[in-house]
């Protein structure tokens, strides 16, 4: 029942279930008494029922192992209903939940790992990088819980942080490493749909200049005052970036999406979200590299998923929201992203509060900047 916030779900299953037995030990004891009719020749009657012209079905009863077996399954069914959750909010008389079962296992496993992490736990991060078996435990903490998106040499994709080269969005001290893996990063730049494709391509041109890249030295001219009145603010004036905020460095030639004009064109006019984000879908498949088979055998899960998909948008959209994974929210009003299956489609979930709340954000800083730009003009 985790899949829904409203109530009304958990009654509506409770009462599913219970009808759904109760009709089940209705049917089994009014037909329990049922005896074989005969026709007058001695064979057994049938109900009418003919297919293909001769074969008939006989008004024959249950068999009486096949009605003790289908009662112990019932009476099976009850205890198991009363001892665990199942009847919609009802948690059972055990209290058992996955959940619960799953925290006392990794609280378990903490436990028994103290003792090796113990000896680390009094050094600073560059004395436990020192330390080869640290270094090892790393690495399979990493390919476990990283290497799904940073790919297993952690040198990324698009979309996805090289972690082996020096270019850092939110800073490469272990202070700001250690925020970002118990937190999350959610990298988001407005789009700027309110330029001109030929300001587009100035700016575009301008940022490939600011990395040594080949550009239209003129539209680069042109370019530097649309980025210091849309991209400076963020990027800096010289587009070495902001690591508070994790605007990259514009001048450092690592590129996240890519470095040519048509790409950086795509990020400004449609900026970068990961709220709605269908690229990040494909992202995800490539770093996964499933192959030929596994390709098949993933495009048929994400198929099979597409109703649970698609009622989950419907339960979005009503405003009850859903949950998905290990303690992940999402409604309109409601908004916690954690643990989540590393399945493509799941990239389009969003990572704030829900796409009517950006939407109306990009607004109000639409109309400030129209604001903004209308005062100067009152000035000038």
């Amino acid at each position: 029942m985790s899949d829904f916030f409203s109530s009304g779900w958990g009654v509506y299953i409770a009462l599913v279930t219970g009808v759904g037995i109760v009709w089940c030990l209705y049917l089994l004891f009014s037909q329990r008494k049922t005896n074989v009719t005969y026709k007058p020749d001695g064979s057994v009657a049938d109900t009418g029922h003919v297919w293909d012209d001769d074969l008939r079905e006989l008004n024959n009863p249950l068999p009486r192992w096949w009605m003790w077996m289908f009662l112990l399954s019932c009476i099976f069914g009850i205890v198991y209903l009363t001892l665990y959750p199942g009847m919609g909010e009802y948690k059972g008389t055990l209290g058992y939940s996955t959940t619960g079962a799953h925290d006392a296992s990794v609280a378990q496993a903490n436990d028994q790992l103290k003792p090796v992490y113990a000896k680390y736990m009094g050094l600073d991060v560059k004395q436990v990088a020192a330390d080869p078996a640290a270094r090892e435990m790393g690495q399979r903490l990493f390919l476990n819980h990283c290497a799904q998106c940073h790919g297993s040499d952690a040198g990324g994709s698009k979309g996805f942080p090289n972690l082996s080269d020096s270019d850092w969005l939110y800073g490469g001290e272990p202070q700001d490493i250690k925020t970002t893996i118990l937190g999350g990063r959610a990298g988001v730049m407005p789009p700027f749909a309110h330029l001109e494709s030929g300001q587009v391509s100035d700016v575009a041109n301008y940022v490939r200049n600011l990395s040594g890249l080949a550009a239209d030295q003129i539209k680069v001219g042109r370019g530097a005052d649309v980025f210091k009145a849309n991209c400076a603010a963020c990027h800096g004036g010289d587009g070495k970036g902001n690591t508070a905020m994790g605007a990259p460095n514009l001048t450092d030639k690592v590129w996240l999406y890519g470095s040519s004009e048509a790409t950086i064109v795509e990020t400004v006019t449609k900026g970068i979200s990961l709220l709605i984000n269908l690229g990040t879908v494909h992202d995800l498949t490539t770093v996964l590299q499933p192959g030929f088979i596994g390709g098949l055998l993933l495009l048929a899960l994400t198929i099979l998923y597409l109703p649970n998909f698609l009622i989950s948008t419907v339960a979005y959209f009503a405003g009850a929201g859903f949950a998905i994974g290990r303690e992940t929210l999402i409604s309109p009003l409601n908004f916690k992203l954690g643990e989540i299956p590393a399945l493509p489609i799941l990239g389009a979930l969003p990572t704030g509060r829900h796409p009517l709340y950006l939407i109306d954000a990009y607004r109000d800083w639409e109309t400030d900047r129209k604001s903004t730009r209308l005062n100067s003009s009152h000035r000038l």
